[in-house]
């Protein structure tokens, strides 16, 4: 009994399904011919059609319209995030040239300095670029890549766009090593300005080097000039080498004004030969001749002459 009803609801669905099919496909062609056909009657239809229907379905169109949108906006996304990309890698490349820049700004400055550095006229240099940096706490030396080839003498002095820096300590074919005034090799004769005293700057491996041998120690005070005092014929006079200033250990040392932290560029004073003085008589003041004695003086000195030969 239960299986004939279950088929009589069966037998009833089947028919209804495919009457609600045709119908469907009927009604899909219907709208097709109607839209394909081309007659003014039929055309009128169509847009009595269309004012009735569209109206009411415009409920349906609204999450289009939204939908839509949504994409819209997505592709707007899309493309904001590809220009945010690329503005984020330009900003990077320009942070590169940025401090390619600022780089080249220094150098740009170092190279200025050393030019305006005023020489004395007699005095010619050669400009040498920090290969290395051989500074140690034993030994502070830096190396050129000028050498031979350019005319350096070992001895030589070297300077930035500040002050003195050291002198030339070995010199090769393409390079030349200077030994910086922090070196516990280096001695310097300088000047105390304005005091005008004497003292060797005596290198100990330190940022800043001491003095020594000064002459009048209540003559000088820290802030005082040092320049060097070309005594010895190695160093230029007048140089200026830093400031002086007063220890914690109670010495006197010197603040140089050379960018020991920076070093890039030198500048290799060439040190000509002084003048070499062969007739060292022309340095003795020569004899005066001496007047003749008048007739008096003699008769002077006849009588005081003549008490003696009687005694």
């Amino acid at each position: 009994m239960a299986q004939n009803r279950n088929n009589s609801d069966i037998d009833y669905v089947r028919p209804v399904r495919r009457i609600l099919v045709g119908g469907l496909v009927l009604f899909c062609l219907a709208v097709f011919l109607i839209w394909r056909i081309d007659s003014p009657r039929v055309e009128r239809y169509r847009s009595n059609l269309v004012d009735r229907v569209v109206p009411s379905f415009e409920w349906a169109s609204v999450p289009l319209t939204h939908f839509a949108g949504m994409l819209e906006d997505f592709q707007s996304y899309q493309r904001i995030y590809q220009q945010n990309q690329e503005l984020r890698r330009e900003l990077q490349q320009m942070k590169a040239w940025k401090e390619a820049a600022v780089q080249l700004e220094q150098q740009n400055a170092k190279l200025l300095a050393l030019n305006s550095v005023r020489l004395d006229p007699k005095l010619t240099s050669v400009s040498g670029v920090v290969v290395a940096d051989s500074g140690s706490p034993f030994r502070q030396s830096v190396l050129l890549n000028v050498g031979e080839r350019d005319g350096i003498k070992d001895g030589w002095a070297t300077m930035d766009g500040l002050g003195i820096v050291g002198r030339i300590s070995g010199v090769g074919k393409n390079t030349s090593r200077v030994i910086l005034l922090t070196d516990a090799a280096s001695r310097l004769p300088v000047t105390i300005q304005p005091s005008g005293q004497k003292a060797i700057l005596a290198g100990d491996n330190s940022a800043r080097p001491a003095l020594e041998f000064v002459e009048d120690l209540d003559a000088i005070k820290p802030g005082d000039r040092v320049v060097s005092s070309g005594d010895g014929g190695v160093f230029p006079s007048g140089m200026l080498v830093g400031q002086l200033a007063l220890g914690p250990d109670g010495r006197y040392r010197v603040w140089l004004a050379a960018d020991y932290e920076q070093l890039e560029f030198l500048r290799v004073l060439r040190s000509h030969q002084g003048e070499v003085i062969t007739d060292t008589g022309g340095l003795i003041v020569p004899p005066q001749p001496q007047p003749a004695p008048s007739p008096e003086d003699t008769a002077e000195a006849d009588a005081k002459e003549e008490p003696g030969e009687d005694g």
